[in-house]
């Protein structure tokens, strides 16, 4: 694997998300949102299979007593092992317009995955929080931590988990805000960096062991990678246009993961996925602990 991007075999996704390293399994794991489906893949071998959930899946990560978590179209849900997806807690009920969208864990094993407006309606999403559950509170619910978001997009945190970054895709900004690793409690909220008209929108994103911030360029065929002080220090080439999210994965995290959607007969790679080396570390995918 070069520098450049490497084209990896499973078949194209209509809209692939959410590419996860399982360290336990050694597999990559990412979903097809409206066909409702988890691929995985154990890189350097043919071993490529998938799961099929029955609704629209939006993030997968690993999950602490086994099987997975995910963020599908009704909210927070886990797939046991025994291939049975539940549904652990609902999210906006009230709005079936509505649907989950990207997330990821902190390091204590919480949960945080937003939503969006199918026609993408201004303002009428948000980003949730749920806990693993404790003694006291076994059905832990989930909890608002931004209202008045139209795109939930990438999650990440600094190594330290002293902040958290996130992108509301139609604000065109990747924001950070401080974090507080006790209580995943969140504060604080400001833009860290714009991304240009021309460049495309953000998307997924993720952070590498040095704090440098990658984002995924949907429409923009690329994914950039920003210091922690928000410079732009390097831009990764996409041979599809709608790239959709990035995750570092393969044994000693050294591997960016990017997953892209389709687009028309135009752009026979869109969908595909692919790998680059970039020459950073990036950060274990953390489980979700309930």
């Amino acid at each position: 694997m070069g520098a450049g991007p490497t084209l990896l075999s499973p078949p194209a996704t209509v809209l692939g998300e959410s590419p996860c390293w399982d360290r336990h399994t050694g597999r990559l794991l990412w979903v097809d949102i409206p066909a409702g489906r988890i691929h995985y893949l154990v890189p350097d071998t043919d071993l490529h299979g998938r799961y099929d959930i029955g609704r629209p899946v939006s993030a997968v990560v690993p999950r602490a007593a086994g099987g997975y978590a995910l963020a599908v179209r009704e909210g927070f849900a886990v797939l046991d092992l025994d291939g049975e997806v539940r549904i652990v807690a609902e999210v906006e009920g009230d709005r079936p317009g509505n649907r989950m969208n990207d997330g990821a864990c902190d390091r204590a094993g919480r949960f945080f995955a937003g939503t969006k407006a199918e026609d993408d309606t201004p303002g009428a999403g948000a980003l949730y929080r749920l806990d693993p559950p404790t003694e006291d509170d076994r059905h832990p619910r989930p909890v608002q931590v931004f209202a008045d978001v139209t795109i939930s997009n990438g999650i990440g945190w600094s190594p330290d988990e002293t902040l958290l970054y996130y992108v509301d895709t139609d604000t065109r900004r990747i924001d950070v805000a401080d974090y507080a690793a006790d209580t995943g409690a969140v504060s604080g909220r400001r833009p860290f960096v714009e991304i240009p008209a021309d460049a495309g929108w953000p998307d997924g994103l993720a952070v590498d062991a040095e704090g440098g911030v990658w984002v995924a360029l949907w429409e923009g065929g690329a994914i950039r990678r920003y210091t922690p002080d928000g410079r732009l220090d390097r831009i990764l080439s996409v041979p599809a246009r709608r790239v959709t999210n990035c995750g570092f994965g393969g044994p000693n995290l050294d591997v960016l993961y990017v997953t892209t959607a389709a687009t028309d007969d135009r752009e026979p790679l869109g969908g595909r996925l692919f790998a680059f080396r970039p020459g950073v570390r990036g950060q274990a995918a953390h489980p979700y602990r309930g």
